[in-house]
Formats: structure tokens, C-alpha cells, sequence
């Protein structure tokens, strides 16, 4: 599995940079993206810190990524705590990058003045909230690592799924470590860190189907009642393209493939605009009837 990381990177770039890296990496198969806030450290952020994840938001827009066919992760620093705690922490860094969940959240170490239990407590909390599906650690010693494991199973909430931990081929003491390699296979992370980016997948495809739907259904409600309110301003051959998309939209509505409905949807969009250039310039012209020259300058 690769991860396409933005340690200290997309601010340091242009965006022309930074969009060709993520188109890159979307055009190879990437699907595990990993961002996280980081203080300023160029001079030029327009705040002191975490536009690291305003940048990546825009990217990751711009590069046409699907929300529901990637992985998004990021970190708890726990930097402010206790005036903010890991829900204040995350939605800070949700609302910055412009999504609404992430996939993992990495936690460093408890700050000093939180205990193991309390912080894997929080953490649970952020998945119970639909903030985030999944939850690692990041730079752990492997005595908190026991502990965290102990408190999640006693708490009977998630247990971390994944590891980040400071390695090179020159010291590579924190995963060698036999301790370590211990609590890692004791918590089984690898074969859980699997099945959650698979339960990850299948909940973003169930949520994103469900927005298609719902999406849909107000498109042709919207639909409808415009029919009912202005269909004299259609022609006969415009009425019946029109009720072809409708009938397109309704027939995958209820069905598993998000992707032929939402192709319905926008199709049914299409075939009104301009339907609804009509309906706008009457409302105009209907609304400045009456209404003296001088009254309009």
C-alpha cells in the first residue's frame, strides 16, 4: 500500500506544483492520502497554523478526487489540550480542509495531564461521531502502545488499526523493537488496518449512494413542479425530452449504481437549463411589468 504524504510539502509549492503532484498520484492508483496541520513556516500563510490543510482541501478538489473512492488521514497533536480536546482538535482541521470525516486519525502521545484511557476515551469518540472511521498511532513508544491497547479492549471501543512510527535504514530502533513488534501483533494492526480501509471502502460507497439518492430526488421534485407551474414554455419535443430524463432519473433511484444515477441526474439537469433560462426571464419580465422607466435607473 502507498501513501501520498504532505509533510511540509503542498505550502512550500505553487499550485500548479502541488496539482500536478496530486493528479500524479491519482492517475497511478494512489488512494491514501495523508495530510495533517503543521504551524507556518514559510512567512506567507494568511494563518499561523494549518494551511498545510486549506491547501490540501483545494488540491484535493481540484485534482478531481472522489471523496468515496479514497482514504483521508490525518493527526491529533493534542497541541492545545486541554482548552481543546480531540473533537475541537479535528473539527479545526475538517473545517480547514473542507471535508466533513476523515478515514484515520493518527494520535501522537498524551500530552502531559491526559491519561492513556481518557485519550483512547476521546478518540473513540470521534468514530462513535462519525468524525473519523478508524484510528492509529503516531510515534508511540511501545509501554503507552500497551496501555492504549488495554484501555480500548477494557473500554470495548476500537482498537488502533495503524502504526506510524519514525523509521530509517540507518536507525531503525522504533520498529525493531521487539516490544514493539509485540504489542503491534498483540493488537493484530496490520490485519485490522486491512479490513478497515475494506469496511471504510463499503461505508463511503453506502453514504455516497445515499447522497446520489437524495440528490436525485430533489432534482425531480424541482423537476415537477416547474412542469406544473411553466410547461407552456416547452415545446412538444422539449416536454417529452424532458419526461425521458425524469423517467431515466426515477428508474436508477432506487437502485445500487451510484455512478448511472448521478449520470441521470446531471443529464435531467442538462435537459432543463433551458427550461429554466425561460422560467428566470419571465419571472423578470413579469416582475417589471408595470414598473415606470425612471423607477429602474
Amino acid at each position: 500500500m502507498f501513501s501520498l504524504g504532505s509533510w511540509r510539502t503542498f505550502e512550500r509549492l505553487s499550485r500548479e506544483q502541488g496539482l500536478e503532484i496530486m493528479r500524479a498520484a491519482r492517475d497511478v492508483g494512489i488512494t491514501f492520502l495523508d495530510d495533517a496541520r503543521y504551524d507556518d513556516e514559510t512567512g506567507t500563510a494568511p494563518i499561523p497554523t494549518g494551511y498545510s490543510e486549506v491547501i490540501f482541501g483545494e488540491l484535493f478538489r481540484a485534482a478531481g478526487w472522489r471523496r468515496d473512492e479514497v482514504v483521508v488521514a490525518n493527526k491529533l497533536w493534542w497541541e492545545f489540550w486541554p482548552d481543546q480536546g480531540a473533537a475541537a482538535e479535528l473539527d479545526g482541521s475538517l473545517d480547514r480542509m473542507g471535508l466533513d470525516h476523515v478515514d484515520l486519525i493518527y494520535s501522537m502521545e498524551p500530552p502531559p495531564g491526559l491519561a492513556v484511557a481518557d485519550l483512547v476515551a476521546e478518540v473513540a469518540g470521534l468514530i462513535s461521531s462519525g468524525r473519523a472511521r478508524a484510528w492509529g498511532i503516531g510515534n508511540w513508544r511501545p509501554a503507552p502502545l500497551v496501555e492504549a491497547v488495554a484501555a480500548a479492549r477494557e473500554l470495548g471501543v476500537a482498537l488502533p488499526v495503524a502504526a506510524q512510527l519514525p523509521y530509517s535504514l540507518l536507525h531503525p530502533g522504533w520498529v525493531a523493537d521487539p516490544a514493539m513488534d509485540a504489542v503491534l501483533a498483540d493488537a493484530d494492526i496490520a490485519r485490522m488496518l486491512e479490513e478497515s480501509h475494506a469496511h471504510a471502502a463499503e461505508d463511503m460507497v453506502a453514504r455516497s449512494l445515499a447522497e446520489s439518492r437524495v440528490d436525485a430526488e430533489r432534482t425531480i421534485a424541482a423537476t415537477e413542479s416547474a412542469l406544473a407551474a411553466d410547461s407552456e414554455l416547452l415545446s412538444a419535443d422539449e416536454r417529452k425530452a424532458i419526461d425521458r430524463a425524469l423517467a431515466d432519473v426515477r428508474l436508477h433511484l432506487h437502485g445500487d449504481d451510484r455512478h448511472a444515477l448521478h449520470a441521470a441526474t446531471d443529464a435531467l439537469n442538462r435537459a432543463t437549463e433551458e427550461f429554466a433560462a425561460r422560467r428566470m426571464n419571465r419571472s423578470v419580465a413579469q416582475a417589471l411589468t408595470g414598473r415606470k422607466v425612471d423607477a429602474l435607473g
